[in-house]
């Protein structure tokens, strides 16, 4: 697995060239930085591995694209479980019950797929 690298020479030590082989502008969402979060703090050397490998980023887009769907998903399960007050006349608690369902639909994809 021989490479030619080229060097550039920076006093008397010579670093290596090397270049990402793919660049991306799209922007990591929260779950992608917990995610990322939890690799360096639980599990150092599968995140060296992955940023080796140059497969960390694509892992973190798609941890968070499917986070996000699924908490839409869980959402939607426990609205109509447990319908919420009307909006219209209480706005605070509708608030107050629509917030409790994001936090446990969040709680359960970070068990899920975040702190796994």
């Amino acid at each position: 697995m021989a490479q030619n690298l080229t060097y550039t020479r920076c006093g008397d030590y010579l670093i290596p060239d090397i270049q990402l082989s793919h660049t991306s502008d799209k922007p990591l969402g929260k779950y992608g930085r917990m995610r990322r979060a939890f690799l360096a703090e639980n599990n150092p050397m599968l995140l060296d591995d992955m940023i080796l490998t140059e497969t960390l980023f694509l892992h973190l887009w798609e941890i968070d694209e499917i986070a996000r769907c699924r908490v839409e998903q869980i959402m939607a399960e426990l609205l109509e479980k447990n319908p919420a007050p009307d909006m219209t006349t209480q706005q605070l608690a509708w608030a107050q019950h629509m917030n409790s369902l994001k936090a446990q639909a969040e709680e359960m994809v970070n068990a899920e797929l975040i702190f796994c």
